[in-house]
């Protein structure tokens, strides 16, 4: 993956359950954003922070507009998402470069 590669992704919580749905241009960058609590707000409340999902684009605009599509998906259709491509809910930062996340 490119250094700088427009994506939409999918975040899971270990503790709850809950999904968080962004964008991005630096998918590392952003999920280490997120592990961090760096901005505070949904994600650090809700401890989501194991990637589960994403998919890449060749432009910002694509990235964006499939964000906006998946979050108003119902929730089953979310989890299907995420099951048909990483059926294990594998934290798949980890074949991006980074640690895994601590048990």
């Amino acid at each position: 993956m490119r250094e700088r590669q427009p994506c939409v992704y999918i975040l899971a919580s270990d503790r709850n359950g809950t999904l968080y749905i962004g964008v991005t241009s630096n998918l590392v960058g952003r999920v280490m954003q997120h592990r961090e609590g760096t901005f505070g707000g949904f994600t650090t409340r809700y401890a989501v922070t194991r990637l589960v999902w994403y998919e890449t684009t060749d432009r910002m605009e694509d990235a964006i507009a499939a964000e906006k599509r998946i979050k108003k998906w119902p929730r089953a259709y979310k989890l299907n998402l995420i099951e048909r491509e990483n059926p294990d809910w594998n934290d798949l930062a980890v074949g991006l470069g980074l640690p895994p996340l601590p048990k």
